[in-house]
Formats: C-alpha cells, sequence, structure tokens
C-alpha cells in the first residue's frame, strides 16, 4: 500500500469534513462607506498661531502671534501688544527701523496688558555713540517698553536690541538670555528678574532689577553699571560717575568704577571685587565684608582699597598712593596695602596685617 496516498487521502476526509461543519463566514460589503478620515492634526489645530509678515501691526485679540519674514518700519511702533494673555515669536527674524531722527517709538510696545510672552529675535535701530557719551542716530527709541502703567507678569528671553536712543529693555517682569547694546537710557530694566543677559554701551544704567544673577552690565554714561537688590555672579562697570555694582547684596560679583564713584558697594557683599580706577574710590564698600578685595588706583589722600563700616572677614585692601588700604569697624584676618599712606585702619581687629614699607597698622583696639 502507498503510505504517501493514504496520507493525501485522509488529509482530504479531514478537510471537506472541516468545510462542511464550518461553513465560511460572510465577508460584507466591499464598497467603503466613505472617505478615509484624517489621522493626524494639523498644526493650526495643535498650536493655533497667527502669522505677522508685515508691520506696523497691532495686536488686539489674545493668542499666539510669530514673526514670518524681517520687518521694516519707517515711522512709529514695529508691534504693538494690546491684549492680554499674548505669546509673540519673533522666529530668529529681525524688527528694523529706518525712523530718522530716531522718536519716542518701540521696537515692540506694551499697552496695559497682563500675561504676554516675547521671545527669539532682533530689535534693531541705527543709533549709535559718538564716543563721548552723545547717542543719535536712526531707529526706534526704545526697544520694548509698556506705557506709563507697568504690565503684569511679562516674560521677554532671547531678544537682542541694538542702536536705540533711549532704552532697550525695560517694565518688564523677567528678562532672561537677552543681550542689549547701544542705547542712549538704561539697558535692561526689569520689575522682578534679570538672569543670563548683557547691557553694554548704555548711557544710563546698564541693569536693573530687584535679583539679577548671572548677567554684565556696562555704562557709558553717568549711570551704574549694575544696580540691584540681590547681585549674584554679576559684573558691572561705570565708565563716568556712577557705581560699577550697587545692591544690596553680592555674592561672586565684580564691579568698576573708571571714575570718582565706588567699583562695588552693598550692604552683604560676599566674595566680591571691587576696584575704583578714579580718584576717590572705594574699590568695594560694605557694610560687611567676607573674603573680598577691594582695589583703589587713587593718588588722592582719601582714597580707600576696601571700606566696612561695618565688619570685614578675610579680606583684602589696597591703596596705590596716599590713601587707605582697608578700613573697618571690625575686622578679622584682614590685610591692607598701602603704597604711601595707611595700610590698614581699625577700630576693632583680630589677626590682620598691614604691609607695604612704612606703612603702618592703626588699631584702636586689639581683639584677644
Amino acid at each position: 500500500m502507498n503510505m504517501k496516498a493514504n496520507i493525501v487521502t485522509v488529509a482530504g476526509i479531514i478537510l471537506s469534513s472541516f468545510l462542511i461543519l464550518h461553513p465560511a463566514f460572510g465577508q460584507g460589503a466591499l464598497t467603503p462607506p466613505g472617505a478615509p478620515a484624517p489621522t493626524m492634526k494639523s498644526l493650526a489645530q495643535i498650536e493655533p498661531r497667527t502669522p505677522i509678515s508685515s508691520a506696523p501691526y497691532i495686536i488686539t485679540n489674545p493668542g499666539s502671534y510669530y514673526l514670518t519674514t524681517n520687518v521694516t518700519v519707517n515711522f512709529g511702533n514695529g508691534i504693538t501688544i494690546s491684549a492680554n494673555d499674548v505669546s509673540l515669536d519673533l522666529n530668529g527674524f529681525t524688527i528694523f527701523s529706518t525712523q530718522y531722527p530716531a522718536q519716542s517709538t518701540y521696537g515692540i510696545f506694551l499697552n496695559a496688558v497682563t500675561n504676554v510672552t516675547i521671545a527669539n529675535g532682533f530689535i534693531r535701530g541705527g543709533v549709535t555713540n559718538n564716543g563721548s557719551g552723545v547717542y543719535g542716530g536712526s531707529g526706534f527709541g526704545t526697544g520694548i517698553a509698556p506705557n506709563n502703567i507697568v504690565p503684569n507678569n511679562t516674560h521677554v528671553y532671547g531678544i537682542s536690541v541694538f542702536g536705540c536712543l533711549y532704552r532697550g529693555i525695560t517694565g518688564c517682569t523677567v528678562v532672561e538670555s537677552c543681550t542689549v547694546q547701544t542705547v542712549g537710557g538704561d539697558g535692561i530694566d526689569a520689575t522682578s528678574v534679570v538672569k543670563d543677559s548683557s547691557a553694554v554701551d548704555c548711557g544710563g544704567d546698564g541693569i536693573d532689577g530687584e535679583e539679577v544673577f548671572n548677567s554684565r552690565g556696562y555704562s557709558a554714561g553717568t549711570g551704574n553699571g549694575l544696580f540691584s537688590t540681590v547681585a549674584e555672579n554679576c559684573y558691572g562697570y561705570a565708565a563716568g560717575s556712577g557705581y560699577g555694582l550697587l545692591a544690596t547684596s553680592t555674592l561672586n560679583c565684580y564691579g568698576i568704577s573708571l571714575e570718582s564713584s565706588t567699583g562695588l558697594r552693598a550692604t552683604v557683599a560676599q566674595n566680591c571685587y571691587g576696584v575704583c580706577e578714579g580718584n576717590f574710590g572705594p574699590g568695594l564698600s560694605a557694610y560687611i565684608a567676607q573674603d573680598c578685595y577691594g582695589l583703589c588706583n587713587s593718588v588722592n589722600p582719601n582714597g580707600v582699597g576696601l571700606y566696612a563700616y561695618g565688619s570685614a572677614i578675610g579680606c583684602y585692601g589696597y591703596c596705590a598712593d596716599g590713601g587707605i588700604g582697608l578700613t573697618a569697624y571690625t575686622a578679622a584676618y584682614c590685610v591692607g596695602d598701602c603704597l604711601g599712606g595707611t595700610a590698614i585702619s581699625v577700630t576693632v581687629g583680630n589677626g590682620c596685617v598691614g604691609r607695604a614699607g612704612t606703612n603702618y597698622v592703626i588699631y584702636k583696639y586689639n581683639m584677644p
């Protein structure tokens, strides 16, 4: 008997039995009920945004807006925001003004608004500093600013402002990762926080803020380089009569005054460095100074390197000629240095050293 033939026969019988006992189910209609429905959402559904391709432009409704190209105005404001709850993305593009001479106009004007975010782009004019602190040319008066009513909860980040007649970024709540260069007045002035930002070649204050972190301010006029309540990891430079850095509390900060004011002045200064290149100083002045360095390059007998009108701990003060290296009411483990005056002068001192040739140390009372 053929084994292979028997296997085929048996398989055929089993298959026939299955088809008889289990008839095939019907497949239904083959015609589609309609066109296939979309399975993905459009960009407008995910994040509805309104494009801006020309200026001047006025935003009157809440929502999200973005630039699609560089825009130029020859008169008036670039973009005016007159609605609450607005997000404006410059999308890497520039708002440019050719208005000559520059007037009291704005790259972005905040018209009494709340909850506004402005990000990622450039505001540019043609204003320059003639080298003696006189600013002039074409462009906007101010980069970003409100009217007389300070806006609430406004966040500006990733914006660069250049060449404005008056101010850079002002009146906003938080300014982050922004740069301002060559403005006739204040560079960055925030009502709350400034961080990771820079403002240089400013006719007024470089940076103002309640709390300033990791930032650099430079006044080319009579303003302060950096002015705040709290400053950490900051640098301030004043080319005129202002303070290099002026704050209530400073940590890891550096301040320089080129003329007659104080390099760094604070109520509490820790691990800070202050320099005065002018006639008086002091280089650094604080009520409490800890681990600080003060330098005065004055040739005036009133110059002071470091002045702690409360206490100085672990500090160093140097005066180039004719003044006092370090002076404090209470000093511990401090060093004073002076080429032609008093090295160190304290009321109560412990472990302090005065040096530099024939200079001397004045202690009214030495702590045991």
